[in-house]
């Protein structure tokens, strides 16, 4: 049994492995599921300027709800079209983060949200980048996405577009003010797990490999 396949049945994070040759990232771009991902983050800068410029928020709302719509879709159509690949594996997450990111600068230059938060969830994402480095590092692939990644992500989507509903003084703000604030804690919340959950699965593979070359020698 090789390293990888000891490192794989031994942990549940992501092991080192030699993969087949893929085909040319020009290539892979060029597939419907990326296509969508490429689109999805050029939305972004634009999102972000209606936000911060004329503060169209219903263009804005457009923009992140058809930026959710996509991140859906483009999942969906690469299992159904047997097109997954590695650059979709970055630029989906990629996209999903730098919507996030964005909104939450956007939300608290115009005091939508509390600083503290944004705080939380920025420092979330600067440990899973120096973590991601780590794994790199010593030869590992990115972690794959965890279920409660992607229910943070799911509730955070959905929560940024309703508190961009709810400003000003309105009978819709009031029925939907809950329901968005629901979602932002949990979405919160979750987010901050799914990150500690990724230390914890770097510390285990370095521990595995330290302890395998301890064994080795």
């Amino acid at each position: 049994m090789t390293e990888s396949a000891k490192a794989r049945d031994r942990a549940d994070v992501t092991v080192p492995a030699e993969q087949a040759p893929e085909p040319s990232l020009a290539r892979q771009a060029l597939t419907i599921p990326n296509l969508l991902s490429i689109l999805r983050l050029a939305g972004v800068p634009v999102f972000l300027w209606l936000l911060l410029g004329p503060q169209e928020d219903g263009w804005a709302l457009s923009i992140l709800i058809a930026g959710a719509f996509t991140d859906w879709l483009d999942g969906k159509l690469a299992r159904w079209l047997n097109q997954q690949s590695r650059l979709g594996q970055l630029l989906d997450p990629a996209a999903d983060r730098l919507y996030i990111v964005a909104t939450l600068v956007a939300f608290l230059v115009r005091d939508i949200i509390p600083w503290w938060f944004v705080a939380a969830l920025v420092a979330r994402e600067l440990i899973v980048g120096v973590a991601l480095v780590i794994l790199r590092r010593n030869g590992f692939a990115p972690p794959e996405v965890t279920y409660v990644g992607k229910g943070a992500t799911f509730c955070l989507m959905y929560a940024l577009p309703l508190l961009l509903l709810i400003q000003g003084d309105s009978q819709v703000a009031d029925i939907v003010g809950p329901i968005a604030y629901a979602f932002t804690i949990w979405g919160g919340l979750l987010y901050l797990w799914s990150g500690a959950l990724y230390v914890v699965q770097t510390v285990k593979a370095i521990s595995q490999r330290h302890s395998q070359q301890v064994s080795g020698s």
